[in-house]
């Protein structure tokens, strides 16, 4: 059988889409790691399925090249809402595993409703109670992150040059430290001025990606609460520019562009589950 699936990336964060809405489509780790390989599958840094939901427009599961499932991802999501607001007069309710968020599209592009971050120390989630703004913690120069969760975990570290920091070798240290029982996303950002980061990071089981719509979400979120910037920041990562809002104890609304790459089939017998 033949199975139809849609290229989408979001600042080149790039994903196969599959709408399995109507017909079911069975994924296990490993086929989601067969279809996500640049090599010898069509090749993504996540990929994505569509089903129908009881809450929501549509439920969104997010798998990452590593075939490992998880709950959360920010571009993935604005690209759903690119692709399904004609269907839902241009807003879109999307069911995730780290809970319903909502894409609506704008004049700056696709803005989506990430829900609100989480800070306690047992929702990240960390092996014990500690301080989450200042993690009294460091692996060699990166130290004192930011924990935060955005619908899936985040550490963050501000330094004074985040593309100086060697994140290829650092991420997974960090990524799979046994304080992080369901491992993070490893985030390093600088202050480029008021209201402006840079940021570059280490996605879990992704590795380095060219943008992480999460990963900005949080960056901007420990900003502010750091009181670094204001409550709107315009995050720079690889792939383009993010604008993070958050008003206080409010939602954080991420707002970029989204964009369809090309459409094609895969032969289902070629990836077995």
């Amino acid at each position: 059988m033949r199975i139809p699936f849609i290229k989408m990336h979001g600042l080149g964060n790039d994903f196969v889409v599959i709408d399995a809405r109507e017909t079911a489509l069975p994924v296990s780790p490993a086929r989601a790691a067969a279809l996500a390989d640049r090599h010898t599958g069509i090749g993504c840094d996540q990929f994505i399925v569509l089903e129908p939901s009881d809450q929501a427009d549509v439920k969104m599961r997010i798998f990452n090249p590593d075939g490992s499932e998880v709950g959360a991802c920010g571009n993935a999501s604005r690209a759903v809402g690119l692709l399904l607001g004609g269907e839902r007069a241009g807003r879109t309710r999307i069911e995730t595993g780290g809970g319903l968020i909502e894409a609506q599209a704008t004049d700056a592009g696709i803005a989506v409703d990430m829900g609100a971050p989480r800070f306690d120390w047992n929702a990240i989630p960390l092996a014990y109670a500690m301080d989450t703004l200042a993690m009294p913690l460091a692996w060699e120069d990166l130290e004192n992150p930011v924990a935060v969760n955005v619908g899936n975990p985040h550490a963050v570290f501000f330094v004074p040059d985040a593309a100086a920091v060697d994140l290829a070798r650092l991420g997974p240290i960090i990524e799979h430290d046994p304080v992080f029982p369901e491992r993070v996303n490893v985030n390093v950002a600088s202050l480029v001025g008021p209201d402006h980061l840079s940021l570059r990071v280490w996605e879990r089981g992704a590795g380095l990606t060219r943008a992480c719509g999460t990963g900005a979400c949080a960056t901007a979120v420990a900003a502010m609460r750091r009181k670094l910037v204001g409550r709107s920041v315009t995050v720079d990562l690889p792939g383009g520019a993010l604008r993070i809002d958050w008003p206080e104890g409010g939602h954080i609304v991420m707002t970029g562009p989204a964009t369809t790459s090309f459409e094609g089939a895969f032969d289902d017998a070629l990836y077995p589950l």
